[in-house]
């Protein structure tokens, strides 16, 4: 009964040594994330168009009053792709973030990132191993004979780390904040995937209108071919002006073999991105009966936040990793220190002949034991150092992620209301172009005016017309990556008290 107390006693006390060592600081520095300065800059806003010029003969910026854009909230940034009410472009990105070969990849490194993670904690937990032998020895015997006797024997052994400086908790706890990295660059590439998503199937949509416009040009074009054709061989028409018609009618066809190309290439890529195998999404890529405007509400950007930055994504990715990095250094840190161990084994052994399962066979011990590094050849310190610096490192990479993501909004926010500007002209040029070609018909026909004028009037409008769908394009694609830049949807605050929602 002695014994067993004793035994009792000391499993006591080395649960006791155990919750304690919980409560004790861990070496290393406590992780905290970097302050960064909040950027007061202005956001390089165009503003939305008027009617009104300005002295270089611009399109004026609408006044403060007058400015009828909607601001861009977390709320509008979340599920964007709905915004549009295109069912088409919803069922693509549904696949896309259930087929996608490369999301599906990204989601099982994150699946790996979870297992370590709890395979680290498996350092605060006793170690067990079982094992048995049997064994023959031989010897010699006092009259010169020879003896030999059996030993059989079958142990649990255990150890059992006290974690008394934390470099265990240390290690579980860069493995938590990997993991969470991991996470994050899950939710990095939904954020890219739906981005490429939508920013193909509104290239997809514009190449398809630019083909309508090519198709509609050339029925124009050579419907004025065929009367000038018709004229002519009545000996009343110009032979020069029938000829160039002809190369501009073979021009304006010779567009479309190379925009249908484009249109074919898009649809594979969507296949690809939506996860489905090229060719298979064809009929539901097909251009639509009714022309559509894809053109959202105008918006803009009322301030630049640093809490919305800090919570994209990408940046939340490379804070974790740095989180990581920090606790590391305590696991570093530890190897200087002794490392407490309460080792046990308890089974059965004997040299006899008797069962092996016997109360003479078995045997128990319990006690504690230190190992402490004294030399290792400088080894532990340059391990110390190396881990610093690599801290170091990725306390600058997180910094440079933050000023990436403000230069990322700020290129995309640019080119977004410049777009807008660029549209407002390609637009009254298209207007006064097609009027062009009216006057310039007409005053060929009453023979004030050679042909050349319509020729030119008609190119001039096929190519102002083209403009102004890519452009019309480019918007929403630039908008589209405006919401990628703010997170796309990951991004979300706090809008009273401005933290971050993780």
């Amino acid at each position: 009964m002695t014994g067993n107390a004793g035994t009792f006693g000391l499993f006591a006390v080395a649960a006791a040594i155990v919750a304690g060592c919980a409560s004790l600081p861990s070496v290393g520095p406590d992780y905290e994330e970097p302050e960064i300065a909040k950027s007061e800059i202005a956001l390089p806003d165009a503003g939305q168009p008027t009617t009104n010029l300005t002295k270089t003969c611009e399109y004026r910026a609408a006044d403060t009053n007058e400015d009828m854009r909607t601001e861009i909230s977390c709320e509008l940034v979340d599920k964007w792709w709905t915004k549009f009410n295109d069912p088409v472009l919803e069922a693509l990105i549904t696949n896309g973030v259930s087929n996608n070969i490369s999301f599906l990849i990204a989601q099982s490194r994150l699946e790996q990132a979870a297992w370590e993670l709890l395979g680290s904690y498996a350092g605060f937990m006793p170690q067990l191993t079982v094992g048995g032998g049997w064994n023959r020895y031989w010897y010699r015997a006092n009259n010169n004979g020879r003896g030999h006797y059996n030993v059989r024997r079958f142990a649990l052994d255990g150890d059992w780390e006290i974690d008394i400086f934390g470099g265990t908790r240390r290690l579980a706890e860069s493995s938590l904040a990997q993991a969470e990295s991991a996470g994050w660059t899950v939710a990095d590439a939904w954020v890219a995937l739906t981005t490429q998503i939508g920013q193909q199937y509104i290239s997809l949509r514009t190449v398809q209108e630019r083909i309508d416009v090519a198709r509609t040009n050339l029925v124009l074009q050579s419907e004025t071919y065929e009367i000038l054709k018709s004229r002519l061989d009545s000996g009343i028409g110009d032979e020069l002006a029938v000829n160039q018609c002809a190369y501009v009618v073979e021009e304006t066809r010779a567009k479309i073999p190379q925009l249908l190309a484009q249109e074919e290439s898009i649809k594979n890529s969507l296949a690809i991105l939506a996860g489905e195998v090229p060719g298979a999404l064809h009929e539901m890529l097909r251009p639509t009966d009714v022309r559509r405007d894809w053109l959202l509400e105008p918006q803009k950007l009322g301030e630049l936040r640093l809490d919305m930055m800090r919570a994209r994504p990408d940046v939340r990715a490379a804070e974790r990793n740095l989180a990581a990095q920090t606790a590391k250094i305590g696991v570093a840190k530890a190897s200087w220190f002794p490392r407490l161990f309460i080792s046990g084994q308890v089974g059965w052994e004997n040299r006899h002949q008797t069962k092996l399962f016997s109360r003479d066979s078995f045997f128990a011990s319990l006690g504690p034991a230190v190992s402490w590094p004294i030399f290792q050849g400088g080894s532990v310190y340059a391990n110390v150092k190396a881990t610093e610096a690599k801290t170091a490192e990725l306390a600058l990479t997180y910094e440079l992620a933050v000023e990436q993501a403000y230069g990322d909004v700020r290129d995309a926010y640019s080119s977004y209301t410049q777009e807008y500007h660029r549209y407002k002209s390609l637009q009254s040029a298209v207007k006064a172009a097609t009027d062009a070609v009216k006057i310039s018909q007409d005053l060929y026909k009453n023979g004030l005016k050679d042909f050349n004028n319509v020729l030119d009037a008609q190119r001039s409008r096929l190519q102002l017309e083209e403009e102004l769908v890519i452009s019309r394009g480019e918007i929403t694609s630039e908008l589209i990556s405006l919401y990628k830049a703010l997170g796309g949807g990951f991004a979300i605050v706090d809008e009273e008290d401005g933290e971050r929602k993780d």
